[in-house]
């Protein structure tokens, strides 16, 4: 299926880069090119997008504020496949980030990734897995572990799940993939993720990047600072 992509970038040849590296992929497809957050959410409107690709700062609405507007409307026609944001930062974790993340992006990826990652970032976020740069997870797990205010509390819902999506979820919110979960709990790639899909379901969360933190924030798992 091909992966219909908007770039909001406020930088001209940045974007153009970026269309041109898109565009050469067979399974992607640029629909719009933008150059600021409101033209952003203008055209994810009208063109109801898989994925947008969304710099973090561009002037007048930023890439923060789009996200929120974007995500917190719906704008996608099918319930089950909202439009979801991967954010483009030159930062590696700053506040703008955790902005992001908390308003509804499924993940970020920093400016100097090479040209494969934002293509495995694209599909894995249009597929509803997130992505979280694995080399930062455990920065990004230490950060929210000191701030009081993010994501609603999951650990009542927590009851819904079954042990084996308890088991999942847990892993998860250490920061591991689903190869490893796999290894880690004996069984097959394709079975962790349906048990992640109904966790994700089950607790009302768009995508791994918000299970990571609710995984957290319900108390299920502990930053130790051992976290993978």
């Amino acid at each position: 299926m091909t992966v219909r992509v908007l770039i909001a970038e406020d930088q001209p040849l940045v974007r153009a880069g970026l269309e041109m590296l898109l565009n050469a992929e067979p399974d992607i497809q640029v629909v719009a090119t933008v150059g600021d957050g409101a033209q952003a959410i203008e055209e994810a409107r009208r063109l109801q997008p898989d994925v947008i690709v969304m710099d973090i700062r561009m002037p007048g609405t930023d890439g923060v504020e789009a996200t929120r507007h974007i995500a917190n409307d719906m704008f996608s026609k099918e319930v089950d496949r909202p439009i979801k944001i991967l954010v483009l930062t030159t930062y590696n974790l700053d506040e703008a980030v955790f902005a992001a993340i908390r308003a509804g992006a499924s993940g970020f990826l920093l400016k100097d990734a090479i040209p494969r990652e934002l293509i495995s970032a694209i599909h894995a976020v249009a597929a509803g897995d997130g992505w979280l740069d694995p080399a930062v997870t455990r920065a990004f797990l230490k950060e929210f572990a000191a701030r009081p205010e993010p994501l609603p509390r999951t650990s009542a819902a927590v009851g819904q799940l079954t042990p084996r999506e308890i088991d999942v979820f847990g892993l998860v919110g250490q920061g591991l993939s689903n190869a490893e979960i796999a290894e880690h709990l004996f069984i097959s790639e394709a079975t962790v993720k349906t048990h992640l899909g109904r966790v994700l379901m089950k607790l009302g969360l768009r995508d791994r990047s918000q299970a990571i933190v609710a995984a957290y924030r319900s108390g299920l798992v502990e930053f130790d600072g051992n976290s993978h």
